[in-house]
């Protein structure tokens, strides 16, 4: 058998996208080319540009089929310590081309489905399963976040975190994360009940909001369980607190501190942003933009990253960081001594 014929038998068995979004991409092309010819051409292009970069970039190797990482040589014993070393955006040099050409691609597929999610408005077969497959790439980003955060958690085990760098290299490999896609709805449920509650303030105890966001999730014995261990927990409590009301944990405090000083009993939701000293450190949120979503996580990892350099007081983690750690806990039933 001749390179070529090596090669070209290689490409055949990369698998760019899942066989459930190859399904739909199909049907969405064919809807397209009969309704709207126009925006087909756009898609497909765009789609052959997704499939082209696809093909590079699951052309380089696995992470441990490579001998050297950030000119360290890979020990599948310390493998976690080499990953940590290149989780930070300041690290980016230091960073395998595998695992950067992998991020693009994961944000050029959200432009795609995104774009398939516009063209097919009016269609509901169509456009839901297209914005559920932004939405997935979306939480692939966030779940590649919470494994870092695993890795530097001295609490989980070396064992554990030697599992978790297993995943979090199967995630870099396939572009898909089996997990994040398992607690998929735990999010979603999350994310639609909060903004079925949008925080009325009132009080700043933040015990409205969840109440409503808890009936909003259902029955859940998981997300019962998880507030339950939480409740105790000052950084949860935080955490949920800057998820609940959109504002950091320094301005939780500050417009508390006005609430007491004025003897104000309850602010509304117009009222709380003139209780700031200035524009709010987070971002608005508007869940039918997956972009938001994730900008808001970020936002909020930011400034935890920056309280840990500067040590100081609040949450150290996000909740969707904290409760995606107790999900994998409990579901992978791990070890975290």
């Amino acid at each position: 058998m001749t390179h070529s014929q090596v090669k070209s038998g290689h490409n055949r068995c990369l698998q760019i996208l899942s066989d459930d979004e190859e399904i739909i991409v199909r049907e969405i092309e064919l809807w397209l080319k009969e309704k709207k010819p126009q925006d087909y051409s756009l898609a497909h292009e765009r789609l052959q540009l997704l499939r082209n970069l696809g093909n590079a970039v699951f052309h380089y190797p696995s992470i441990k089929d490579t001998q050297f990482v950030s000119d360290t040589l890979v020990n599948e014993h310390r493998l976690p310590e080499t990953l940590l070393s290149f989780s930070t955006a300041s690290h980016l040099l230091k960073t395998p081309s595998k695992v950067i050409a992998l991020r693009s691609f994961l944000v050029a597929k959200f432009h795609v489905f995104s774009l398939f999610s516009k063209l097919t408005e009016g269609n509901d077969e169509l456009q839901k399963p297209a914005k559920n497959i932004a939405y997935s790439v979306v939480f692939t980003l966030m779940a590649e976040k919470v494994y870092f955060s695993c890795l530097e958690d001295p609490h989980f085990s070396d064992n554990t975190k030697s599992k978790l760098a297993d995943d979090l290299i199967s995630l870099w490999d396939s572009g898909t994360d089996p997990r994040s896609i398992r607690h998929l709805m735990a999010l979603s449920s999350l994310w639609k009940a909060r903004d079925s509650a949008p925080p009325s303030f009132g009080t700043m105890d933040g015990n409205t909001e969840l109440f409503r966001i808890s009936i909003d999730m259902g029955i859940d014995t998981e997300w019962e369980d998880f507030l339950k261990e939480g409740s105790t927990n000052d950084e949860t409590r935080w955490a949920l607190e800057e998820f609940l009301f959109g504002l950091s944990h320094e301005e939780i405090l500050q417009v508390r501190k006005r609430l007491e000083r004025y003897g104000v009993t309850a602010v509304s939701h117009d009222e709380v942003r003139t209780y700031l000293d200035s524009k709010p450190i987070y971002s608005d949120v508007n869940i039918e933009d997956p972009r938001a979503i994730y900008d808001f996580f970020i936002e909020r990892r930011d400034t935890c990253t920056l309280r840990k350099k500067v040590r100081a007081p609040g949450p150290l983690h996000t909740l969707e960081e904290i409760y995606l750690k107790y999900r994998i806990i409990l579901e992978a039933g791990y070890s975290v001594y």
